[in-house]
């Protein structure tokens, strides 16, 4: 076998096999009681795609007497080319999760008393109608604000719209990626999308900078990461942890956390000095080489030691490994890349770093993407706003920051914040805002402050207890959604159907929309029945096959070319038509042209303390599925990483339960055990993010391990674009032997169908 030729995630053998051959035994029942399982094979095999994560992978679920046994990856999908992640393939364990909210619900006592009543659909939706059209007489339509976290969401987009508010908000942009759209968009005219041009299958040479390929199962990147081990690419991995990327690297560069841009800007000295990056592309495509090359001359490998703690020799040996790999060297993007305040910054060097090894346009490191146009569907105009989005003090601040922030939607309902309150309703799709948005204290504040809260989600998170009204939706195989035609390597369109009726009482969020939108007065945005004859008016506008759709799920287009040398039209919407290196547009807003690095900013832990990072687990899509019971056979609560020098210091032994404080005295609510380990550095902590979870309706996962989130009572905003730094905070260590236990964290209601309870 040669060597690194497969990915073999540790831990997760006999169960993550059972995952994904599919529901061995239903523990759940249709109503959560235990039945036989009644075979694989299917009577019936249903095209769709996934939601278990965002990346929308296709699947082929089996159906057999009115059940779905198993998921496998459509093999037609583009996406999903046949194979799922163990996520995907879990998805059973959320159709059948017997926590899942069943009927609508009102609140009968005040915000926070978290006493709700079963009530039916048409009462439910009265009162959101009635809510929303009182608000926009008393305030303006955007007084109304929409979160909202999903696939599923296009229709309540669609709906707030047409109400004429702004205020639409997704946490997946302030919170994740938001900074290295930017950053890319102001060097090469382009974000990277989702899912990424990134051309990893056939890249030579790798470097993945905090992205945890192997632990992070977007579908595609692994399968094509698992290509690039195979062919023997160099990986680069610069992570301050030993993670599954970093196991299958030819180097692993355990960072000082905080300080990658120093680490960015060595390489392109050592890259430009050494005269290793691709003069040709440079001369013909790029802007500013000699402003750039002037500005990283004080940048060396000897500058850059002490700040990363990486030393010079490696930084010269890994730069001069891409450079020999140019121009199928892909320095990866990222994905959550909000660290620590100057991430569209750093983006920005991932940018450049790429842009001198050549790799944009170039076959291993970006390829051009096309899409298949779908004409849409023909409404009357939306109504212009009557007001800005209220997510930022002034419109001059985070000026490139060209999605509404979520925080700041957040803020935006906190009386004094910023005068009166702008924000008096939020309706929220899909996003559990507590345990999302940074500062969680501050969110049930802006709660508290709201005259109205109406929730959409399938199961009952945390926001689901501080709402008004809840509307239970069908999961994602029991629905039809939008078409999904993305800009990827092979243009195609996929569709989303109901592979089974929905269950209980709930109703799929196409459904939920029109009715509102009926409710208040917005009938002319929902003329049709469905969203199988939404979907059907779409395709055969576009001249594609409705039956063919429906049988494969999905239709393929052909592909452009994909390189620069294959004929793809090099094209770099920036001002100058080029690749900045030196961006004008940040110049005259008063930012720095080109990345730099002060050390001076890097705030140290106190005495005590470690730097709190967090991450994932190949099973789980952070909270969203850790109350899967099926993927929760594999992984059933976080660990604390504490690096084993640490741990002798402080006495801790392997397993061993503790709680995590901060730097601002905020105790995690549950304990975890210690992960005793050589694979972490010692001034930082990890956890993987999505436990801890205080609401007891979530029954399984309740009070397991320790939510990260909660820690974050800090955070730091992008000046350039307003994204959240996160891994900003340090946390300390309390034995649960120690701790006396304060009163059970309880964040959820309770319901009854016939009478109210407190």
């Amino acid at each position: 076998m040669k060597r690194r030729q497969f990915i073999r995630v540790g831990g997760y053998g006999a169960a993550g096999a059972a995952v994904a051959g599919g529901l061995t035994t239903d523990w759940y029942g249709r109503y959560g009681n235990p039945t036989a399982d009644p075979g694989t094979d299917g009577d019936r095999v249903v095209p769709s795609f996934c939601e278990l994560c965002f990346w929308k992978c296709g699947i082929l679920a089996h159906v057999k007497d009115g059940r779905v046994t198993k998921i496998k990856g459509n093999p037609k999908d583009p996406l999903s080319n046949g194979h799922l992640c163990p996520r995907g393939a879990g998805g059973t364990g959320l159709l059948y999760d017997p926590d899942r909210l069943k009927k609508p619900m009102i609140r009968r006592d005040v915000r926070g008393s978290q006493v709700f009543e079963d009530v039916s659909w048409d009462d439910a939706l009265g009162v959101v109608a009635e809510n929303f059209e009182r608000i926009k007489a008393e305030h303006g339509a955007a007084a109304l604000a929409l979160f909202s976290h999903g696939y599923g969401g296009s229709w309540m987009k669609h709906l707030v719209k047409a109400h004429g508010s702004p205020n639409i908000a997704a946490p997946s942009y302030a919170q994740c990626r938001g900074p290295r759209e930017v950053g890319f968009d102001l060097t090469f005219g382009a974000g990277v999308g989702s899912p990424e041009n990134t051309d990893i299958r056939n890249a030579r040479c790798l470097v993945l900078i905090g992205s945890h390929l192997g632990e992070n199962m977007h579908n595609t990147q692994v399968q094509d990461f698992a290509d690039a081990i195979r062919n023997e690419a160099d990986i680069i991995t610069v992570d301050p942890r030993y993670s599954v990327a970093a196991s299958k690297s030819r180097w692993w560069l355990p960072i000082k956390p905080g300080t990658d841009t120093a680490l960015l800007l060595a390489w392109m000295n050592v890259i430009i000095g050494e005269e290793l990056y691709d003069r040709d592309y440079i001369e013909r495509y790029a802007y500013g080489f000699e402003q750039l090359a002037e500005h990283v001359k004080a940048f060396t490998p000897e500058w850059a030691y002490p700040r990363t703690g990486i030393e010079p020799d490696v930084i010269r040996r890994t730069a001069r490994a891409m450079g020999a790999a140019r121009p199928a060297t892909l320095v990866h993007p990222g994905r959550h890349v909000t660290w620590y305040g100057d991430d569209t910054q750093r983006s920005r060097a991932i940018a450049l770093l790429n842009a001198l090894l050549g790799s944009w346009g170039r076959k291993g490191g970006f390829f051009v993407p096309s899409q298949i146009q779908l004409p849409p569907y023909e409404y009357p105009g939306y109504l212009k706003p009557d007001a800005q989005a209220a997510d930022r003090p002034a419109p001059s601040d985070y000026p490139l920051g060209d999605q509404v922030l979520a925080q700041g939607v957040c803020d935006a309902a906190i009386t004094g914040v910023r005068g009166d309150s702008a924000i008096k309703a939020w309706m929220v799709y899909g996003s559990n805002l507590p345990t999302t948005l940074p500062d969680p204290e501050n969110t049930y504040k802006a709660i508290q402050e709201l005259d109205f809260l109406v929730t959409v989600d399938v199961l009952p998170a945390e926001i689901v207890g501080w709402s008004d009204v809840v509307l239970p939706e069908a999961t994602y195989l029991e629905r039809c959604d939008e078409l999904y035609n993305p800009w990827w390597r092979e243009p195609y369109v996929a569709v989303r159907q109901e592979v089974v009726p929905p269950m209980y009482d709930s109703k799929p969020g196409w459904w939920m929309a029109r009715e509102l939108g009926k409710r208040i007065g917005l009938p002319e945005f929902f003329p049709w029945k469905d969203s199988i004859e939404y979907a059907k008016t779409r395709l055969e506008a576009a001249g594609l096959d409705c039956e063919v759709m429906k049988e494969q799920g999905v239709i393929r287009g052909k592909p452009g070319p994909l390189y620069f040398e294959e004929g793809a039209v090099p094209e770099f919407y920036t001002d100058s038509g080029k690749i900045e290196l030196y961006s004008p547009k940040l110049a005259a807003l008063g930012f720095d042209p080109m990345p730099t690095y002060d050390h001076s900013k890097l705030e140290e832990p106190p005495e005590g303390y470690y730097r709190l990072l967090f991450g994932r687990a190949p099973v789980h899509t952070f909270g969203r599925t850790t109350n899967n019971r099926l993927l929760s056979e594999v992984y059933r609560e976080n660990e604390v990483w504490v690096n084993r020098d640490v741990a002798r210091r402080w006495g801790l032994e392997d397993g061993e339960r503790v709680y995590l404080q901060n730097q601002d005295g905020k105790r995690s609510s549950f304990s975890a055990p210690v992960k005793v380990t050589g694979r972490i550095r010692p001034d930082a902590v990890y956890v993987v993010h999505g436990y801890g979870r205080r609401a007891p309706k979530l029954r399984f996962v309740h009070g397991k391990g320790i939510d990260d989130n909660e820690l974050i009572t800090r955070y730091k905003v992008d000046p350039i674009m307003g994204g959240t730094g996160m891994n900003v905070n340090f946390v300390t260590f309390l034995r649960a032997a120690d701790v006396v236990e304060d009163e059970p964290a309880v964040d959820e209601p309770v319901v009854v169908a016939e009478e109210v309870v407190a």
